[in-house]
């Protein structure tokens, strides 16, 4: 059995994050974490990488490899990363299981860490069915 991804990808969230580290020299992937701000309480920070840390979760999908901060990443598991086009916005979206409200705006979250013990029997009836 394959290691656990934190996050899900999305094709194109995929596209999307190959475009960005093809744009830039010596880009690696992107590295998704979490900050203090926001009117909700906490916000998704997105950076480029060009040197993984250690410690990072790395999910690979479709080609495209982004990294997970370590203190980010009970925060994100189980969340679908997405890249959406609208009238209003253009960027990456995530649906999180572990948001317990969202802002107006939709700038800042409100995020709660996963429940392991959940999380591992659920994972465990899978495996079982």
């Amino acid at each position: 059995m394959g290691r656990f991804a934190v996050i899900n990808i999305t094709d194109k969230a995929a596209d999307r994050v190959r475009e960005v580290v093809n744009a830039r020299e010596n880009a690696r992937g992107i590295r998704l974490g979490i900050k203090k701000g926001g009117c909700a309480g906490m916000e998704y920070t997105i950076d480029l990488v060009t040197e993984p840390k250690p410690g990072d979760d790395h999910v690979e999908h479709a080609g495209a490899h982004v990294y997970v901060a370590p203190e980010a990443a009970l925060f994100l598991l189980g969340t679908e990363m997405d890249f959406e086009t609208t009238t209003l916005r253009t960027g990456f979206t995530f649906r999180n299981p572990n948001q317990s409200s969202a802002c107006g705006c939709g700038e800042s979250v409100e995020l709660k860490p996963a429940d392991l013990k959940a999380l591992a029997e659920a994972r465990t009836a899978a495996n079982a069915a």
